[in-house]
């Protein structure tokens, strides 16, 4: 066996050097002739010139460690290697669609700069010596060009678009189950720890380890990195306390057995290392060791704009934008169906790993000036048929992962904290966030236990809007057998969802109608003005948003980040957000529009569109702290598994949306005699029992520039 696998590098090795001699050729800028016509001469010659770039660094790696090299060359090295998409550079960059169809046409335009963002994609591979992910790239690379020479050698300015579409089909076909096998050991192999020994081994005193990842990094992840590192060790030990406990209650909360794990997927941006360092430890105390894979900017793994596991800074939020459905040019139903048999076998071959792991453990951050993408209509878009099989095989994929990693078996934990981008408070800011993070958990539970009662009583919830808020809404909820026994809402205090401070269910769907709309909302790291949902029987039937000025564009928009494609979602989640110390603080340091959901759904009530909060786990008995149990745990949809119909029970997305609270002039339950019981009234809460939350609101009233509330 050993003696194949040295055949095969030697092999691989040999394929490598050829593609490196061949692409050193034409990066050559005294090469008068490419091979190809003189009008894509250019993209072949400048592209392969930055394919050089990445080999120059891998060869520096060999030769000398990042260790024994200057913060100021590190800098300068990192810079080279994502300075062509940076926004001062990309509208003329061949990574831009727009600019490479404004030369090269619209199809092929738009094919060369896909090419060119997937060989971008591979400055983690230089890093981690993955020799095999870059050398299927220089071929792919090397097959278009030589397509080019052969069109010219005939007489033709170009191949036929067909020609390079096959090439690149085949391509991820042939890749995809090699490269999804690789990707899902990734994620559940300990003994692949080059992130986690960055980690556990550098000098977190000293800036250059920021830069040994091969990720994009700026003076925001260097200021974090000193600010962390300043701060005192009983501090940082609060900060991953809370963070693993969290985890660690989800399985005691959801009568979980984590004695049974053995991996948790830590998850974070660059910066945040000293906590992660000591949630490491943590972790291992509990007797889990931590996987951390970084999120792929390569066609083979990412979802839209999606960004799971480890990250660095993002370079370029449009050229991300651009580049979020490059799979139109190759998706259909045979390739769908070649994906889905690989990730099969790759789960199979690691069904051991998947088995012991305990899910994810996420440290968000957040700070970054809010992103409004510019649509271009060069930009490679999914078909309908496209978006048909992508919505399948998202609910495909779910359902084959859920039989290995069982949502019944596993947990997460989720918490955030500030950037240095945020703005010059940075610092209060920081501590304000710790302290929402780790805000009084009996006192939030017993105020909400006193809203549920009011809310079990009732057979609907009635939402609407005040000043320019539209919401004119009205929530089904589930019916209780058994009041003393059973509840309606979970309790949800500071457990996997951190910070404290929400009540949820999963509404009936039939009987919840109405508009949601907020005038304006960040959701996955997309600005949305002027969002509207209307809500039929509890499923979509109709939205749109403010942010272009055709209709088209802003259905277009909120169908494809909203919906993910879907025709329509149901509401998964209605929850009542508690948190108004969290609400007060993004108004005092005006960071409402930096929130991450996480914080920001804890600030007003907010609704899910996708699934329950229980998918795939709705069997499993939840019981809120006075020990009676959550029943409305399913929906109408997610009940179709029950028929054997997965792909109409999940949908494998669950987006909230938050009306904060000064958009919002009404929530009353509503029993079924007609009784109404309000909790909250023109931004206040109302119900008998929970006037300590507006506590914060009449205390902050004026803050401390003079500005009143």
């Amino acid at each position: 066996m050993k003696e194949v696998e040295t055949q095969q590098d030697a092999f691989l090795a040999e394929r490598f050097e050829l593609a490196l001699e061949r692409i050193g050729g034409l990066a050559d800028p005294d090469q008068q002739d490419s091979g190809a016509s003189q009008r894509y001469a250019s993209y072949f010659r400048e592209t392969a010139a930055y394919v050089k770039k990445l080999l120059v660094e891998w060869d520096d790696q060999m030769h000398q460690r990042l260790e024994d090299i200057p913060l100021t060359v590190l800098r300068e090295r990192n810079h080279r290697l994502y300075a062509d998409i940076l926004p001062e550079r990309y509208e003329t960059c061949y990574g831009n669609p727009a600019y490479a169809v404004s030369l090269f046409g619209e199809d092929t335009g738009r094919l060369l700069a896909f090419l060119y963002a997937e060989l971008h994609s591979q400055i983690a591979a230089v890093y981690e010596k993955d020799r095999e992910a870059l050398t299927i790239r220089m071929e792919l690379f090397l097959e278009i060009y030589q397509a080019f020479v052969c069109a010219r050698e005939e007489g033709k300015d170009a191949p036929a678009y067909e020609e390079l579409r096959q090439i690149v089909y085949w391509f991820v076909s042939d890749y995809s189950e090699t490269e999804t096998e690789k990707r899902v050991r990734s994620q559940l192999d300990p003994g692949q720890d080059f992130l986690l020994r960055i980690v556990m081994d550098s000098d977190l005193s000293d800036s250059r380890y920021l830069y040994y990842y091969g990720e994009y990094i700026t003076g925001n992840e260097e200021k974090l990195a000193a600010y962390l590192y300043g701060l005192p060790e009983e501090t940082i030990g609060r900060m991953a306390d809370t963070f693993t406990e969290g985890y660690r209650i989800g399985f005691e909360v959801g009568g979980k057995d984590m004695s049974r794990k053995k991996t948790v997927n830590l998850r974070y941006p660059a910066g945040f290392e000293r906590v992660i360092r000591q949630a490491v430890l943590n972790f291992r105390r509990m007797g889990l060791e931590p996987v951390i894979y970084r999120v792929s900017e390569s066609i083979f793994h990412k979802r839209g704009m999606s960004r799971v596991g480890f990250a660095g800074a993002q370079a370029n939020q449009q050229y991300a934008y651009d580049h979020r459905e490059d799979q139109a040019l190759y998706l259909d139903k045979k390739y769908t169906a070649r994906r889905l048999e690989g990730l099969k076998r790759a789960y199979e071959a690691a069904k051991e790993l998947a088995y012991v792991h305990g899910g994810p453990a996420c440290l968000e951050g957040f700070g970054e000036a809010p992103f409004a993408p510019r649509e271009k209509k060069e930009a490679l878009r999914l078909g309908r048929e496209q978006q048909r099989l992508a919505v399948e095989y998202a609910a495909a994929s779910g359902e084959l992962v859920n039989r290995y990693i069982k949502g019944e078996e596993r947990s997460f934990t989720i918490i955030a904290f500030p950037m240095p981008e945020i703005g010059e408070r940075f610092a209060e800011i920081f501590d304000a966030v710790i302290a929402v993070n780790t805000l009084d958990y009996a006192l939030y539970r017993d105020i909400q236990q006193t809203m549920i009662r009011a809310l079990d009583a009732a057979d609907f919830v009635r939402i609407t809007g005040c000043g320019k808020n539209r919401t004119a809404l009205t929530v089904a909820l589930q019916p209780l057998q058994d009041p003393q026994r059973e509840t309606k809402f979970e309790n949800c205090v500071a457990d996997v969802n951190i910070p404290v401070g929400e009540v949820f269910t999963s509404p009936a769907l039939e009987g919840t109608n109405g508009l949601l709309h907020v005038t304006r909302v960040y959701l996955n790291g997309l600005e949305y003005r002027d969002l509207e949902l209307t809500f039929t029987d509890g499923m979509v039937t109709d939205y749109r948003c403010g942010n272009f000025s055709s209709e088209a564009e802003n259905r277009k928009y909120v169908r494809d980040t909203v919906l993910f494609h879907h025709n329509s979602l149901p509401m998964g989640e209605f929850a009542i957000g508690t948190n108004t110390t969290a609400y007060m603080a993004a108004r005092k340091f005006g960071i409402a529009d930096k929130l991450p959901i996480l914080i920001a759904e804890k600030t007003g009530p907010h609704f899910a569109v996708g699934d329950t909060c229980y998918s795939h786990s709705e069997d499993l008995p939840v019981r809120n702290p006075d020990g009676r149990e959550m029943i409305a745990r399913d929906n109408a949809c997610s009940r179709r598994r029950l028929d054997g119909d997965m792909a109409g029970a999940y949908f494998n997305c669950h987006t909230d949306i938050t009306i904060p609270y000064d958009e919002l002039g009404e929530l009353t339950a509503v029993a079924s005699d007609g009784r109404e019981q309000a909790i909250i009234r023109n931004g206040r809460f109302v119900l008998p029992g929970c006037e300590e939350l507006n506590g914060p609101m009449v205390h902050s009233a004026i803050d401390d520039t003079g500005l009143s509330y």
